[in-house]
Protein backbone atom coordinates (compact mmCIF):
# COMPACT_ATOMS: atom_id res chain seq x y z
CA UNK A 1 0.00 0.00 0.00
CA UNK A 2 1.44 3.47 -0.97
CA UNK A 3 2.14 6.22 1.69
CA UNK A 4 -0.24 8.55 3.16
CA UNK A 5 -1.34 11.36 1.82
CA UNK A 6 -0.52 14.09 4.34
CA UNK A 7 -2.83 17.10 3.77
CA UNK A 8 -1.84 20.28 5.51
CA UNK A 9 -5.32 22.63 6.28
CA UNK A 10 -8.26 24.09 7.95
CA UNK A 11 -10.86 21.97 9.54
CA UNK A 12 -13.69 24.08 10.18
CA UNK A 13 -17.82 23.99 10.26
CA UNK A 14 -19.41 25.33 7.16
CA UNK A 15 -22.33 27.55 7.33
CA UNK A 16 -23.97 27.35 4.16
CA UNK A 17 -27.00 29.63 3.52
CA UNK A 18 -28.18 29.18 0.15
CA UNK A 19 -30.52 32.62 -0.30
CA UNK A 20 -34.00 32.42 -1.75
CA UNK A 21 -33.29 35.62 -3.36
CA UNK A 22 -31.00 38.64 -3.56
CA UNK A 23 -29.70 39.99 -0.30
CA UNK A 24 -31.87 42.34 1.66
CA UNK A 25 -29.88 44.42 3.42
CA UNK A 26 -31.81 45.75 6.91
CA UNK A 27 -34.76 43.39 6.13
CA UNK A 28 -35.40 39.37 6.17
CA UNK A 29 -34.20 36.61 3.33
CA UNK A 30 -35.34 33.07 3.28
CA UNK A 31 -32.68 30.63 2.97
CA UNK A 32 -31.55 27.08 2.61
CA UNK A 33 -29.16 26.75 5.66
CA UNK A 34 -27.41 23.82 6.21
CA UNK A 35 -24.14 22.91 8.52
CA UNK A 36 -21.43 20.59 7.91
CA UNK A 37 -17.79 19.85 8.27
CA UNK A 38 -15.53 21.92 6.59
CA UNK A 39 -12.58 23.56 6.12
CA UNK A 40 -10.06 23.31 2.65
CA UNK A 41 -7.81 20.95 4.25
CA UNK A 42 -10.16 18.57 5.80
CA UNK A 43 -12.49 18.69 2.88
CA UNK A 44 -9.38 17.32 0.83
CA UNK A 45 -8.78 14.53 3.33
CA UNK A 46 -12.36 13.37 3.47
CA UNK A 47 -12.90 12.99 -0.13
CA UNK A 48 -9.45 11.10 -0.69
CA UNK A 49 -10.35 8.62 2.27
CA UNK A 50 -13.93 8.55 0.31
CA UNK A 51 -11.78 7.53 -2.46
CA UNK A 52 -9.93 4.94 -1.17
CA UNK A 53 -6.57 7.06 -1.03
CA UNK A 54 -4.73 6.78 2.63
CA UNK A 55 -4.77 10.08 3.69
CA UNK A 56 -3.45 11.80 7.32
CA UNK A 57 -4.97 15.36 8.31
CA UNK A 58 -2.79 17.71 9.59
CA UNK A 59 -4.37 20.55 11.47
CA UNK A 60 -5.71 22.09 14.28
CA UNK A 61 -9.78 22.74 16.51
CA UNK A 62 -10.55 24.33 19.19
CA UNK A 63 -11.45 22.24 23.02
CA UNK A 64 -15.25 22.39 21.87
CA UNK A 65 -17.91 20.34 21.09
CA UNK A 66 -17.77 21.13 17.19
CA UNK A 67 -14.03 20.26 17.55
CA UNK A 68 -14.64 17.38 18.87
CA UNK A 69 -17.80 16.47 16.59
CA UNK A 70 -15.71 17.34 13.32
CA UNK A 71 -12.88 15.29 14.52
CA UNK A 72 -14.95 12.32 15.66
CA UNK A 73 -16.66 12.59 11.71
CA UNK A 74 -13.47 12.86 10.04
CA UNK A 75 -11.96 9.56 11.81
CA UNK A 76 -15.39 7.77 10.97
CA UNK A 77 -14.41 8.31 7.33
CA UNK A 78 -11.28 6.38 7.33
CA UNK A 79 -8.99 9.49 7.79
CA UNK A 80 -5.83 9.63 10.13
CA UNK A 81 -5.84 12.56 12.26
CA UNK A 82 -2.66 14.23 13.25
CA UNK A 83 -5.33 17.51 14.64
CA UNK A 84 -3.97 19.11 17.89
CA UNK A 85 -6.51 20.52 20.13
CA UNK A 86 -6.01 24.18 21.39
CA UNK A 87 -7.49 25.14 24.34
CA UNK A 88 -7.49 28.60 24.38
CA UNK A 89 -9.52 28.60 20.56
CA UNK A 90 -12.56 28.01 19.07
CA UNK A 91 -12.64 25.51 16.05
CA UNK A 92 -13.19 27.68 12.98
CA UNK A 93 -16.24 28.75 11.25
CA UNK A 94 -16.78 29.45 7.95
CA UNK A 95 -20.16 31.09 6.91
CA UNK A 96 -21.06 30.90 2.95
CA UNK A 97 -23.27 33.10 1.10
CA UNK A 98 -24.68 31.71 -2.10
CA UNK A 99 -26.87 33.82 -3.84
CA UNK A 100 -29.42 32.62 -6.37
CA UNK A 101 -26.75 33.37 -9.44
CA UNK A 102 -24.41 31.13 -7.73
CA UNK A 103 -22.21 33.94 -6.54
CA UNK A 104 -20.77 33.36 -3.53
CA UNK A 105 -19.30 35.19 0.02
CA UNK A 106 -17.48 33.79 2.87
CA UNK A 107 -17.10 34.33 5.86
CA UNK A 108 -14.08 33.29 7.64
CA UNK A 109 -13.65 32.88 11.35
CA UNK A 110 -10.86 30.35 11.04
CA UNK A 111 -10.12 29.72 14.76
CA UNK A 112 -7.62 27.73 15.60
CA UNK A 113 -6.33 27.15 12.28
CA UNK A 114 -4.10 29.99 12.90
CA UNK A 115 -2.33 28.38 16.00
CA UNK A 116 -0.93 25.64 13.79
CA UNK A 117 2.68 24.88 14.28
CA UNK A 118 5.59 23.15 11.91
CA UNK A 119 5.61 20.54 15.22
CA UNK A 120 1.71 19.72 14.11
CA UNK A 121 2.83 18.59 10.66
CA UNK A 122 4.00 14.97 10.05
CA UNK A 123 6.65 14.86 7.11
CA UNK A 124 5.42 12.40 4.29
CA UNK A 125 7.19 9.34 4.13
CA UNK A 126 9.55 9.06 1.00
CA UNK A 127 8.13 9.10 -2.12
CA UNK A 128 4.79 10.35 -0.94
CA UNK A 129 2.91 13.01 -1.38
CA UNK A 130 2.11 16.32 0.06
CA UNK A 131 -1.00 18.34 -0.20
CA UNK A 132 -0.90 21.64 1.25
CA UNK A 133 -4.06 24.20 1.50
CA UNK A 134 -3.26 27.90 0.67
CA UNK A 135 -4.74 29.39 3.35
CA UNK A 136 -2.04 27.83 5.53
CA UNK A 137 0.59 30.14 3.99
CA UNK A 138 -1.68 33.22 3.62
CA UNK A 139 -1.75 34.06 7.83
CA UNK A 140 1.37 34.88 9.64
CA UNK A 141 -0.03 32.01 12.81
CA UNK A 142 0.41 28.82 10.20
CA UNK A 143 2.77 30.23 7.93
CA UNK A 144 5.71 28.51 9.33
CA UNK A 145 4.11 25.17 9.43
CA UNK A 146 3.29 25.41 5.69
CA UNK A 147 6.93 26.45 4.67
CA UNK A 148 7.96 23.88 7.10
CA UNK A 149 5.75 21.01 5.48
CA UNK A 150 7.07 21.97 1.99
CA UNK A 151 10.86 21.77 2.98
CA UNK A 152 10.24 18.63 4.37
CA UNK A 153 8.35 16.92 1.70
CA UNK A 154 11.09 18.41 -0.75
CA UNK A 155 13.81 16.95 1.34
CA UNK A 156 12.33 13.59 1.33
CA UNK A 157 11.56 13.61 -2.07
CA UNK A 158 7.94 13.36 -1.97
CA UNK A 159 5.59 15.18 -4.78
CA UNK A 160 3.70 18.29 -3.03
CA UNK A 161 0.41 19.84 -4.89
CA UNK A 162 -0.82 22.96 -3.50
CA UNK A 163 -4.15 24.87 -3.55
CA UNK A 164 -3.84 28.82 -3.77
CA UNK A 165 -7.07 29.34 -1.65
CA UNK A 166 -9.00 32.55 -2.80
CA UNK A 167 -7.78 35.75 -4.16
CA UNK A 168 -8.40 38.03 -1.82
CA UNK A 169 -6.23 37.06 0.22
CA UNK A 170 -3.55 35.90 -1.88
CA UNK A 171 -3.38 39.64 -3.40
CA UNK A 172 -2.81 40.81 -0.07
CA UNK A 173 -0.15 38.48 1.04
CA UNK A 174 1.48 39.01 -1.95
CA UNK A 175 1.75 37.32 -5.46
CA UNK A 176 5.42 37.37 -5.87
CA UNK A 177 5.46 35.86 -1.99
CA UNK A 178 3.20 33.07 -2.86
CA UNK A 179 5.21 32.23 -5.75
CA UNK A 180 8.54 31.76 -4.03
CA UNK A 181 7.03 29.79 -1.00
CA UNK A 182 5.69 27.22 -3.65
CA UNK A 183 8.10 27.56 -6.12
CA UNK A 184 8.89 23.74 -5.45
CA UNK A 185 5.64 22.40 -6.00
CA UNK A 186 4.71 19.78 -8.06
CA UNK A 187 1.43 20.36 -9.13
CA UNK A 188 -0.62 23.76 -8.58
CA UNK A 189 -4.63 23.49 -8.24
CA UNK A 190 -5.53 27.36 -8.84
CA UNK A 191 -9.73 28.30 -10.35
CA UNK A 192 -9.46 30.58 -13.30
CA UNK A 193 -9.39 33.74 -11.12
CA UNK A 194 -6.36 32.55 -9.02
CA UNK A 195 -5.06 31.44 -11.87
CA UNK A 196 -5.06 34.98 -13.73
CA UNK A 197 -3.75 36.85 -10.64
CA UNK A 198 -0.67 34.53 -10.46
CA UNK A 199 0.50 35.24 -13.94
CA UNK A 200 -1.09 38.55 -14.65
CA UNK A 201 -2.59 36.88 -18.00
CA UNK A 202 -6.28 37.93 -18.84
CA UNK A 203 -6.24 34.87 -21.01
CA UNK A 204 -6.85 31.87 -18.63
CA UNK A 205 -5.30 29.15 -21.25
CA UNK A 206 -2.11 31.67 -20.94
CA UNK A 207 -2.58 32.04 -17.64
CA UNK A 208 -2.08 28.03 -17.00
CA UNK A 209 0.76 27.69 -19.38
CA UNK A 210 2.59 30.39 -17.83
CA UNK A 211 2.25 28.61 -14.40
CA UNK A 212 3.37 25.03 -16.15
CA UNK A 213 6.43 27.27 -17.26
CA UNK A 214 7.11 27.57 -13.40
CA UNK A 215 5.68 23.77 -12.27
CA UNK A 216 5.74 20.53 -13.59
CA UNK A 217 2.14 20.34 -14.02
CA UNK A 218 -0.33 23.22 -13.73
CA UNK A 219 -4.25 22.54 -13.32
CA UNK A 220 -6.78 25.09 -13.92
CA UNK A 221 -10.40 24.96 -12.62
CA UNK A 222 -13.02 26.46 -14.92
CA UNK A 223 -16.54 26.55 -12.95
CA UNK A 224 -19.10 25.68 -15.48
CA UNK A 225 -16.53 25.17 -18.37
CA UNK A 226 -14.88 22.37 -17.06
CA UNK A 227 -10.91 22.01 -15.77
CA UNK A 228 -7.50 22.80 -17.93
CA UNK A 229 -4.34 20.69 -17.58
CA UNK A 230 -1.32 21.97 -18.57
CA UNK A 231 2.12 20.74 -18.62
CA UNK A 232 5.32 21.63 -20.89
CA UNK A 233 3.71 21.93 -23.98
CA UNK A 234 0.65 19.71 -23.39
CA UNK A 235 -2.64 21.35 -22.52
CA UNK A 236 -5.71 19.51 -21.81
CA UNK A 237 -9.21 20.81 -21.80
CA UNK A 238 -12.14 18.60 -19.93
CA UNK A 239 -15.87 19.95 -19.77
CA UNK A 240 -17.74 19.60 -16.38
CA UNK A 241 -19.68 17.22 -15.93
CA UNK A 242 -23.77 17.60 -16.50
CA UNK A 243 -25.26 18.87 -12.81
CA UNK A 244 -27.60 21.18 -11.44
CA UNK A 245 -25.97 23.54 -9.52
CA UNK A 246 -26.99 24.15 -5.96
CA UNK A 247 -24.12 25.37 -4.13
CA UNK A 248 -20.27 25.09 -5.54
CA UNK A 249 -18.97 25.40 -1.67
CA UNK A 250 -16.32 22.95 -1.41
CA UNK A 251 -16.41 21.71 -5.36
CA UNK A 252 -12.69 22.73 -5.64
CA UNK A 253 -11.40 20.78 -2.92
CA UNK A 254 -13.42 18.07 -4.19
CA UNK A 255 -11.72 18.38 -7.93
CA UNK A 256 -8.33 18.49 -5.98
CA UNK A 257 -9.24 15.01 -4.15
CA UNK A 258 -10.44 12.81 -7.26
CA UNK A 259 -7.81 14.66 -9.34
CA UNK A 260 -5.29 13.35 -6.79
CA UNK A 261 -6.71 9.79 -5.94
CA UNK A 262 -6.69 9.33 -9.50
CA UNK A 263 -3.48 10.59 -10.28
CA UNK A 264 -1.30 9.41 -6.90
CA UNK A 265 -3.21 6.03 -7.97
CA UNK A 266 -1.58 5.95 -11.58
CA UNK A 267 0.85 8.66 -12.36
CA UNK A 268 1.02 7.36 -15.95
CA UNK A 269 -3.03 7.91 -16.13
CA UNK A 270 -3.92 10.74 -19.17
CA UNK A 271 -4.76 14.30 -17.85
CA UNK A 272 -7.92 13.50 -19.47
CA UNK A 273 -8.67 10.79 -16.92
CA UNK A 274 -7.33 12.68 -14.16
CA UNK A 275 -8.68 15.65 -14.82
CA UNK A 276 -12.21 13.52 -15.28
CA UNK A 277 -11.91 12.09 -11.90
CA UNK A 278 -11.61 15.37 -10.44
CA UNK A 279 -14.97 16.79 -12.37
CA UNK A 280 -17.05 13.86 -11.23
CA UNK A 281 -16.00 14.21 -7.65
CA UNK A 282 -16.94 18.29 -7.87
CA UNK A 283 -20.34 17.11 -9.22
CA UNK A 284 -21.40 15.12 -6.76
CA UNK A 285 -21.22 17.86 -4.34
CA UNK A 286 -22.53 21.29 -6.32
CA UNK A 287 -26.02 19.00 -6.40
CA UNK A 288 -26.41 19.62 -2.68
CA UNK A 289 -26.13 22.41 -0.62
CA UNK A 290 -23.64 21.91 1.93
CA UNK A 291 -22.27 18.00 0.92
CA UNK A 292 -18.96 16.73 1.49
Amino acid sequence: MPPPVVVVGDVATDVVAVLSGEPAPGSDRPARIVSRGGGAGANVAAHLARLGTPVVLAGCIGDDAAGAGLTAELAAAGVELAVRTVPSAATGTIVSLVEPDGQRSMLADRGANLALRPADVPTPAPGGHLHLSGYTLLDPGPRDAGLAALRAAAAAGCTVSVDPASTGPLRGYGVDRWLADTAAATLVLPNADEARLLTGCADVTEAARALAARHPVAVVTLGAEGALWAAGDELVHRPARPATVVDTTGAGDAFAAGLLAAWLADPHRSPAEALDAGLACAAEVVRSPGAR
